[in-house]
């Protein structure tokens, strides 16, 4: 028996042919680590809405990892509150040619 598959190029977004796909990997992988914070702390949608200054129908979607209103910027955010250090790098893309764009990521260091 043979199945057929393709090789993930690391994000699924592009491979499902998503516009902005890597914002959106950014952006999911943020709401992960959200989410496993909120977990951690133990507190119900509601009291992770006060605590983070939103609703509790936009923490409901971001526990269920679809942070489809909230930008970047609003994530960072809701980790800096959760007492994380968020920072950005900017440097320039080894990779690209005049021209190209460069890409986003994220990474995660462990508690």
């Amino acid at each position: 028996m043979t199945t057929d598959h393709e090789k993930s190029s690391g994000n699924v977004f592009a491979d499902l042919g998503f516009p902005n796909s890597e914002q959106e990997l950014v952006k999911a992988q943020l709401t992960v680590e959200i989410y496993r914070l909120l977990q951690d702390l133990g507190v119900t949608q509601a009291e992770a809405a006060k605590l983070l200054g939103t609703t509790q129908a936009q923490v409901s979607a971001l526990m269920r990892c679809r942070p489809v209103s909230v930008s970047v910027g609003r994530l960072m955010d809701f980790l800096t509150t959760l007492g994380r250090d968020v920072e950005v790098s900017v440097k320039p893309a080894s990779h690209c040619r005049k021209g190209e764009h460069g890409h986003m990521s994220v990474t995660v260091q462990p508690t």
